[in-house]
Parts: structure tokens; sequence; C-alpha cells
């Protein structure tokens, strides 16, 4: 996605957000087999959701284990390096519903793109997590223009 930090150099990302609904972490390579059975479980629900406009993502035909696991390296590596900053959404019971990304923008007039999504069975979250990444984007982030794609 990301190909040269956007983050503010000696900015230190926040690794968490818990409300008693859902609780954030990084995303990484030990969400795979969770993550994936998560999207594949509500492909068309996320498809219809704010942000994913272009309907590439997810794809149809779903992905192999091995492909969701690089993807899923490839936006821990991001979050690392600064490029971009991907959280799994769990649940209490520490089940994975959804994911945040919080990319460079695509769009001008803005300082950094907002997507998330929630798995079908919990789609009542869908505008109460994307409202509670908007409050803690404007207290801990660094952004002021966030593109929430009409949320």
């Amino acid at each position: 996605m990301a190909t040269e930090r956007f983050a503010p150099a000696g900015f230190t990302a926040p690794t968490s957000l818990v409300t008693e609904q859902f609780r954030l972490e990084p995303l990484g390579p030990q969400h795979n087999a969770a993550d994936l059975a998560a999207w594949t479980s509500s492909i068309e629900h996320i498809r219809s959701t704010p942000g994913y406009p272009d309907g590439s993502w997810p794809p149809l035909d779903g992905m192999t284990p091995e492909a969701n696991l690089a993807d899923l390296r490839r936006h821990a590596e991001d979050f690392a390096a600064g490029k971009g900053f991907t959280f799994t959404v769990l649940d209490p019971d520490n089940d994975v519903i959804g994911c945040v990304y919080l990319y460079p923008p695509e769009a001008d007039g803005y300082d950094v793109s907002v997507q998330s999504w929630v798995r079908a069975d919990h789609a009542d979250l869908d505008t109460l997590l994307a409202d509670a990444v908007a409050t803690w984007i404007a207290a801990e982030w660094p952004w002021r223009r966030p593109d929430r794609y009409g949320r």
C-alpha cells in the first residue's frame, strides 16, 4: 500500500483502543486464521461498507491462508516502518470481528485515509467503530483531516 513513511518522524503510534464492545491491536501474522475466517464470512457486507467502493476487496473467491498471511505480514511491516497502521478488531472474547486501516490518503485535502469493516454478524458495530476511531485519531494521532469515506 504505502511506499514511504507518512507518520511524522519521532511519532510513536498508539497500539490500542479499548471500548466495552471491542478492542484494537496491531494486525499481525498471529491473527491469520481468525482474520481470514472473519473477512471470508462477510465479503458482501464488507463490499457494501463505506470505503470499499471499487469492489476489488475483499476478493470474491477468497484467499489461501498463505496469501492472507503474506498480506498480514505486509501490514505489520508497514506498521513498523510508519507507512501505514492496520489494526485487528477483537470482541471481548478476543475473536477477530474486523479491521481498521490508517494509510496515506488517496484524495486531495486529507492527511489520512481511514477505512474499517466488521463481520456481518457484528454489523451493528460498523458506525460505532468508525466513530470511535475518528475520536481516537483526533485525540492521539497527528492527523487533522481524515478521509472517512463519507462516514
